[in-house]
């Protein structure tokens, strides 16, 4: 029984991480999706106020960004 109770722990426990693993990479997508945008706003001369109502990245980041391609 008591082998039994662990391995279905271990079981339990993988798949917690598995989803935790899956949440994580989504965040992370949506996260660089949102560079993608304010970038390409900021190549098409966007004003700064503009990229931060589409993005959804705030000012400081948008102008973070805007400093790296410079």
């Amino acid at each position: 029984g008591r082998e039994e109770g662990r391995e279905e722990g271990r079981e339990e426990g993988r798949e917690e991480g598995r989803e935790e693993g899956i949440e994580e990479g989504i965040e992370k997508g949506i996260e660089k999706g949102k560079f993608e945008v304010a970038k390409a706003m900021l190549e098409d001369g966007e004003p700064i106020e503009r990229i931060v109502r589409y993005s959804g990245l705030s000012k400081s980041e948008i102008l973070k960004l805007q400093e790296e391609f410079k």
